[in-house]
């Protein structure tokens, strides 16, 4: 959600930003645009002019220090639209710029509302994640200063903010302090001006920025690592409250009380193979194929065959944390909270302790009941997930102990968990979350074992699991070849309007994560509900328009799952049934009967997920829908 990248240095800084905007358009947006700030005044008045005759320019002439020019091209819709726009005038000439994709908060998409947003003279470009909770307050007493406000967005604010309280002959950063002084909310920015040409000032609070400096002088910022990772693999985040001075010199980051401060430098790891399709047709399906290998890398020198445990080098230096450990709290959004839901099953069966799921948007106004016995564990893909951030931040006020559970080194969630484990599933560009779902599983259950190690489960329980393990990503393998069976099932149920996914125990999470899958990519509405709730309610909906996809693999409550299917048969409802051996019982009975391999139950779920993943594809592409890339949701939700 929302992408931020600035370069300042030698060289023009507009081919860097279109390409860097490419590498975060798996985030998810709707608008984009970038702002350029030249002191070369001939060739940019040449191409100032040449914009404002197309209509790309926004705002004014920025007459600034000297003969210094800003120019602003934004557009509503993809990149592409963006670079058919400056393919119209001329590419804005000069090597110090930022860049932005958008996705809607307020206002909608449209050129408008697009970022960069300017100040009224055009001198000055801002362009920020997160949301200004005082926008409203801080636009009506602007406004009353007489400053006209052009677009929807609480952005357009700190424009008119900057340029309200810049000092005259005094330098970016003191305006931009002054203006983040008087903001409520979250916001990553970066702000270059005209009156103050080849700088860059970036800001963070609970909305990630990251600075960093190449080996020939390019300084950068960037809201995601991914949009520098072709110049640096070195990269300093900046802390809540900080705010970074970017020149050809290099970055100078200082607290929020004007005082230097150095900040980590981090390494960031970059696959350029993996972030693209390859002989694939979308992200999403490479995803979905790649979780055999990405299974293997989140279990890689971490299974104790010997002892039936996990070495889990991130969480073994915090066992005295675990020894007090009375209470989990696990909490996440979305996906990762499907998989927290699994994972509270997970810990109750093999550590014994108490369990409880909290979704991270309502865990801090809830006002939990939290102490040093308890350990909340949070879950995200991206590290980066705004509400789930402020949770941890919560939860660390009121002083219980922290875990992350992350696919994303040296995301915001990591640096604030006391400790944790990463995933290592490799980036993930599908919107639609797959391999990082049963990747985060996988975590779990080697966090269930080594914390069940050490409290009630026995050896010969953990070497059953640590043998299943093993023997998993060939068992994904062996549960990814159904993929025809999926497209041809796809082309059956692709025009039904509503679809109802049922699971009982560990699978009716699964049943939740199937229905949000088919949710996402292919715009039908669905529901996951426990089947044996099925008959308070929803059952009401079923006839034999209505798909209902069951969950029944041979465990527990195979028999009750059975009986539910025998009640939606009966009222005319199309079963697909995934099942984890023959089943007999349902041959002939069902309308599909969809057949995963089988493991420990413990496991099972990682598998049965598997079918619903390659259906929810499979009806989107063929409704002929934009499946890597689908509306209205974005990768990283980076606001509440």
């Amino acid at each position: 959600m929302c992408g931020i990248v600035g370069y300042v240095g030698g060289g023009d800084a507009a081919p860097f930003l279109l390409s860097a905007l490419h590498r975060l358009e798996y985030r998810g947006y709707d608008s984009a645009g970038l702002a350029v700030v030249d002191g070369s005044a001939g060739s940019m008045a040449e191409s100032v002019g040449k914009a404002r005759s197309v209509g790309v320019t926004e705002g004014r002439d920025g007459t600034g220090a000297g003969s210094a020019r800003l120019v602003a091209v934004r557009r509503a819709g993809r990149i592409a639209e963006l670079e058919r726009a400056l393919r119209e005038s001329r590419l804005p000439e000069g090597g110090c710029g930022v860049a932005h994709t958008r996705w809607a908060t307020h206002g909608p998409p449209t050129r408008a509302n697009a970022h960069p947003q300017l100040s009224a003279d055009g001198e000055i470009a801002v362009v920020h994640n997160g949301i200004i909770e005082n926008a409203s307050l801080l636009r009506e007493r602007l406004g009353a200063l007489g400053y006209a406000f052009t677009s929807d967005t609480d952005t357009e604010t700190l424009a008119h903010l900057v340029d309200h309280l810049w000092s005259p002959g005094g330098p970016l950063e003191g305006a931009v302090a002054a203006a983040l002084d008087r903001v409520e909310g979250t916001y990553g920015i970066a702000v270059v001006s005209s009156r103050d040409p080849g700088k860059i000032v970036a800001a963070s609070l609970a909305s990630p920025i990251l600075v960093a400096r190449t080996a020939d002088g390019i300084s950068l910022v960037a809201s995601d690592a991914a949009a520098v990772a072709d110049l640096t693999r070195s990269v300093t985040w900046l802390d809540d409250g900080d705010y970074s001075v970017l020149t050809a010199s290099g970055p100078r980051t200082f607290r929020r009380d004007g005082g230097e401060v150095k900040r980590a430098v981090h390494s960031v790891s970059w696959d350029a193979a993996a972030h693209r399709k390859g002989d694939h047709s979308h992200f999403m399906r490479k995803e979905i194929l790649e979780q055999p290998a990405s299974l293997r890398n989140v279990m890689r020198g971490r299974l104790l065959h010997g002892s039936g445990d996990a070495r889990l080098g991130g969480v073994e230096a915090h066992g005295d944390v675990l020894e007090r450990t009375r209470r989990i709290v696990l909490t996440a959004c979305g996906t990762s909270w499907h998989a927290a839901l699994i994972g509270a099953h997970l810990l109750e069966e093999l550590a014994r302790v108490p369990v409880s799921v909290e979704y991270a948007s309502e865990l801090r106004y809830r006002n939990p009941v939290l102490d040093p016995e308890s350990l909340v564990i949070a879950i995200s893909q991206s590290g980066e997930t705004a509400d789930t951030i402020a949770a941890l931040d919560e939860v660390a006020r009121r002083g219980a102990p922290t875990m992350g559970v992350v696919n994303r080194v040296g995301s915001a969630i990591a640096r604030r968990s006391d400790f944790g484990l990463y995933l290592h599933a490799g980036p993930e560009i599908g919107v639609a979350s797959t391999k990082a779902f049963t990747s985060q599983l996988v975590a779990l259950v080697l966090f269930a074992l080594h914390f069940g190690r050490r409290r009630h489960l026995s050896v010969e329980r953990g070497l059953e699991i640590v043998a299943a393990l093993e023997e998993l990503p060939d068992t994904m393998n062996a549960a990814l070849a159904i993929d025809d069976e999926m497209r041809g099932l796809a082309k059956s149920v692709a025009g039904a309007d509503n679809f109802l996914y049922l699971g009982r125990g560990l699978h009716f999470p699964v049943a939740l994560e199937g229905a949000l899958k088919l949710k996402e990519v292919s715009y039908i509405h669905a529901e996951g509900y426990p089947a044996a709730e099925m008959k308070h309610g929803p059952i009401a909906l079923v006839d034999r328009h209505m798909p209902v996809v069951v969950l029944a693999p041979r465990d527990g409550v195979y028999p009750k799952v059975v009986s539910n299917i025998e009640e939606i048969r009966a009222r005319g409802g199309r079963v697909i049934a995934v099942v984890s051996d023959d089943a007999p019982e349902l041959e002939g009975r069902v309308e599909s009967l969809v057949r995963v391999p089988r493991s420990v139950n413990v496991l099972q779920p990682i598998l049965t997920v598997v079918p619903l993943q390659l259906l929810a594809y499979h009806v989107a592409v063929e409704r002929g829908l934009d499946v890597d890339r689908p509306r209205n949701l974005a990768k990283s939700v980076t606001v509440e």
